[in-house]
C-alpha cells in the first residue's frame, strides 16, 4: 500500500468541507477522484500533500504515518504534486533544466549526473534535451506540463498527486498528457492520485474512481463499474453532462 487515507475530516469555521474520507492506492495504480467545484477534492489533496492539516484522521505514505510528520523532505522524496497551471509552478527567472535539477542539487548529485539525468527525464516525457535551456514562458502549456512531470519524477517518487493537471490544456494536448501519466504508472509502477472535475477523462487513466459530493464519497469502485452502474444520483448527473455516449 503506497497511500492510505483514514477518516479524514476538515472544517473551515462552521462549514464542513470533508466528512470521513478513506481510501488507499497501491503501486502501479491510479485512483481518480472526481467531483464538481466545491465538493472538497482540492482540500483533500492539499491535506494529503501536507499543505494544510486535517481536523481528524490519518495519512500513511509507504507504511509511515505522515499526518504530523516534521520531516517533510522525506515525505516529498516519496510524494510529488503536479499542479493545474504548470508555468506558475516554475521559477520564471530560471530555465526548465535548472528547475528540474534543483532537487538533485539538494541531494548532492554531481554536475555530470545531474546533466545526464535531466536529459533522460526530458526524453522520458517526450521533450528534446534542448528544452533544458528554455524558460517557462518560451514553451507551450503542454510542453511546460511535460517539464513539470519530468521534475516530479526526478527522484523516483512512490506516488504522484495530479491536481486538475489537464484542465488548462486543449483536448488534443490533454490526451497526450493522460497517455504520458498512464505510461509512467505502468512502466515505473508509480501510484497516482488524479483529481479532476471531468469524469470523461478517467476511463483513459484511472483503475478506480471515487466520486465526491459535498465533502463525502457518494460512489466508488472500478472505473468501468462506476460508469456503467452508478450508485448515486450525483454520479448519474455527472455522467449525463459528459460525453461517454460519444466514445
Amino acid at each position: 500500500m503506497i497511500l492510505q487515507v483514514e477518516n479524514i475530516q476538515k472544517s473551515f469555521g462552521s462549514k464542513k468541507i470533508l466528512n470521513d474520507i478513506s481510501f488507499s492506492i497501491d503501486a502501479g495504480e491510479c485512483l481518480g477522484i472526481v467531483g464538481r467545484s466545491g465538493c472538497g477534492k482540492s482540500t483533500l489533496i492539499k491535506i494529503i500533500a501536507r499543505f494544510i492539516p486535517p481536523d481528524f484522521g490519518k495519512i500513511f505514505l509507504d507504511g509511515t504515518d505522515i499526518t504530523n510528520s516534521k520531516n517533510l523532505r522525506a515525505v516529498y522524496d516519496k510524494m510529488q504534486m503536479i499542479f493545474q497551471n504548470p508555468e506558475d509552478s516554475f521559477n520564471p527567472r530560471q530555465t526548465l533544466g535548472w528547475s528540474i535539477s534543483e532537487s538533485m542539487k539538494n541531494h548532492g548529485f554531481d554536475r555530470k549526473s545531474i546533466s545526464e539525468r535531466v536529459s533522460e527525464l526530458l526524453e522520458t516525457v517526450g521533450l528534446d534535451s534542448s528544452y533544458s535551456e528554455r524558460f517557462p514562458h518560451e514553451v507551450s502549456g503542454g510542453e511546460c506540463q511535460r517539464a513539470a512531470i519530468a521534475r516530479a519524477i526526478t527522484l523516483k517518487p512512490k506516488i504522484l498527486l495530479c491536481d486538475e493537471i489537464t484542465s488548462a490544456l486543449d483536448v488534443t494536448v490533454q490526451a497526450k498528457i493522460i497517455d504520458l501519466i498512464r505510461k509512467l504508472i505502468d512502466e515505473q509502477k508509480i501510484a497516482c492520485l488524479f483529481i479532476t472535475h471531468d469524469l470523461a477523462l478517467l476511463p483513459k487513466i484511472s483503475d478506480r474512481i471515487i466520486v465526491m459530493h459535498a465533502g463525502s464519497i457518494v460512489d466508488s469502485g472500478k472505473t468501468r463499474d462506476v460508469i456503467e452502474n452508478p450508485k448515486s444520483k450525483f454520479t448519474r448527473e455527472l455522467l449525463s453532462t459528459d460525453f461517454f455516449s460519444q466514445n
